[in-house]
This record gives C-alpha cells, sequence and structure tokens, in this order.
C-alpha cells in the first residue's frame, strides 16, 4: 500500500507485523474458549484450555509487543488504513477473551482486566468508526473484517464481562455489538453481492460472516442464562445458516495459497464449535457426547494443520511481509 512506502516508516529495524497477525492469537483463543465449551459436555479437563490461555497470553506479549516496537507512526496509518484498521482491533478482542480465562484463577485482576480490554475495544472501535464516516472509503476496500472492532468486539466483551459479573457492562457490550453487527453487516453484504470478488489475501475474512452469530448466540448465553428462547433460536438459525454458506464457499477456500491470514478461518470456526457446544450442553440430545467429541476432534485438527502450515512459514522466513523499498514515495 501506498503508506507503507514512506522512507520514513522504515526507520524501524525489524520486520514489518501487520496487524491482521493477530489473527492468530484470537484463533487460539478461539480453540481455548471452544475446548473450555466442552467441559460440561465431556467432562475434559479444564487444564486443557488453561494451557492454550497460557500459550496464547504468551504469544499475545510477543506479537503486540512487536506490534508496538513499530512506533506509534506505523501504529496511526494502519488505523487510517481502510483495508488494514479493522484488524488493530483484534490484539484486544483477544486480551478480552485471555482476561475472562484468568478470571477463573484469579478473579479479581481477570475482573479489572475484562473491564479494562472492554474499555479500550470500545476506544478503538468508535475511533474507526468516526474515521470510517468521515467518508473517502471506497467500498472495494470493505470486507468483512470490518465487523471485528464493534460487532465482534461488543459480542466478545458482552461474553467477557457475563463471566466476570460485570453485567450491566456485559448488557451494553452486548447492545454495541448486535447494533453494529445490523448496520455494518449490510455494509459487508452489499460489498460481497454487488462488487467485484475479494482479492486472495482477503478471501478468509468471510469467515467471519459466520464467527459473529455464534460469538453473538455465546454472549447472549452467558448475558440471558442458559435457556432456549425466542432470540436464542434466532440467533442459533442464523449461525446455522451462515455455516452452511461456508460450506458452498469451500471451492473458493481451496484454491487460496496458504498465509497467515487463514486464521480468520480459526476463530470463525472455533466460535461456531463453542456455540454448537453451547446448545448440546443444554439440549443433551441423544448421541450428544459423539456429537460433541466429533466437532472439538475436528476444530482441533484444523487448528493445528494451520498452525503447523504457519510453523513452516516462519521456518521459511516468510511470515511477516516484507517492508516496500525505501526509495519509493508515499
Amino acid at each position: 500500500m501506498a503508506k507503507d512506502q514512506s522512507p520514513r516508516r522504515r526507520r524501524f529495524a525489524g520486520p514489518r507485523v501487520p496487524p491482521n497477525l493477530f489473527a492468530i492469537v484470537l484463533g487460539i483463543a478461539g480453540l481455548s474458549q471452544a475446548w473450555h465449551a466442552a467441559v460440561p459436555v465431556l467432562g475434559t479437563p479444564q487444564a486443557v484450555p488453561d494451557a492454550l490461555s497460557i500459550l496464547d497470553a504468551a504469544l499475545w506479549l510477543v506479537l503486540v509487543g512487536a506490534y508496538l516496537a513499530q512506533g506509534p507512526r506505523i501504529i496511526l496509518d494502519d488505523l487510517r488504513d481502510p483495508v488494514l484498521s479493522p484488524f488493530v482491533s483484534v490484539s484486544a478482542l483477544t486480551a478480552m477473551i485471555l482476561a475472562a480465562a484468568l478470571a477463573t484463577d484469579a478473579p479479581a485482576a481477570g475482573r479489572v482486566l475484562v473491564a479494562v480490554f472492554v474499555a479500550v475495544t470500545i476506544g478503538i472501535g468508535s475511533w474507526l468508526t468516526g474515521q470510517w464516516m468521515t467518508g473517502g472509503i471506497e467500498l472495494d476496500s470493505v470486507h468483512p473484517g470490518y465487523l471485528l472492532p464493534t460487532a465482534a468486539g461488543g459480542l466478545i466483551g458482552a461474553n467477557a464481562a457475563a463471566q466476570v459479573n460485570l453485567r450491566a457492562l456485559a448488557e451494553a457490550s452486548f447492545g454495541i455489538g448486535v447494533i453494529s453487527w445490523v448496520l455494518l453487516g449490510s455494509i459487508t453484504f452489499n460489498r460481497l453481492f454487488t462488487r467485484p470478488a475479494l482479492p486472495s489475501a482477503l478471501v478468509p475474512t468471510m469467515a467471519i460472516e459466520l464467527g459473529v452469530p455464534a460469538v453473538a448466540g455465546s454472549a447472549y448465553f452467558a448475558v440471558a442464562g442458559r435457556t432456549v428462547s425466542l432470540v436464542a433460536c434466532v440467533l442459533g438459525g442464523y449461525a446455522v445458516l451462515m455455516a452452511l454458506v461456508q460450506v458452498r464457499l469451500i471451492p473458493i477456500y481451496r484454491r487460496l495459497s496458504f498465509t497467515p491470514g487463514a486464521w480468520s478461518f480459526a476463530f470463525a470456526y472455533a466460535a461456531a464449535t463453542a456455540d454448537a457446544l453451547g446448545w448440546l450442553a443444554i439440549k443433551k440430545p441423544p448421541g450428544a457426547t459423539g456429537y460433541a467429541i466429533a466437532v472439538i476432534a475436528l476444530l482441533t485438527a484444523f487448528v493445528s494443520w494451520i498452525a503447523f502450515r504457519t510453523v513452516v512459514l516462519a521456518v521459511r522466513g516468510q511470515t511477516f511481509p516484507a517492508w516496500p523499498p525505501v526509495h519509493q514515495a508515499e
């Protein structure tokens, strides 16, 4: 992108860490949540999601540190970028999930951190919303990642706040998430329906169209209680529809070359798995144990494959994009 070509951006000597790499830690956090949702259904040890959360927290610290080390100019440029800006919020989304997990063993610290990162998420979401409202964004630059800062952020925040008994904050965050989902969802679908296909690097973001209703279902159970209601069925039905849409998109996904962007699939499918496990825990249909084993095993195998391919890229030195040549003008 043109802004990445500024000579002043090359004062940082390390590798370029774009904000879309935060999808890695969000995907692992999603896997941890799915395993947490499996505990009441399968009786699996809590140590599994705990270990994933610890691993994810360590990786989150590394990525956030490397990103911040690039300097405020690069971060501000990313926040102004019409394609990259939504991904900046993903670090805060992951932090909310990790803070809620911490609250299991350290309730006071977890509660404070959830409140802090919900505030950070709302702050980033409001800044980006104001930025987008100033106009000048080409519709072709829009993608489903625009749902992340406010729609997914609000719903993840609702789930996290409910887990630490911040009821009013959870309900307010749920409202932010649902209303933002309705408003921004119409924009992203308009872009997908009426404009040329997304570039290959952004095609995995179409999985976010499944991730948001799945997160909404889990958030609703967290806020309103684990009972079947009209709203729960509405959210569950739409999540099923979007899951079937993903089946239709498989031929398109199969044509993609592997990049770290594949972690967008990890979080979306983990959120759907966690939502499905929540329904299994409530309804307890015949064969619930078998269904739960199947979905958590498939998810774990899929995320493990993405992780393996990412490690291969890292070994080859292909994880981080190259800085543009310094001689080019901004």
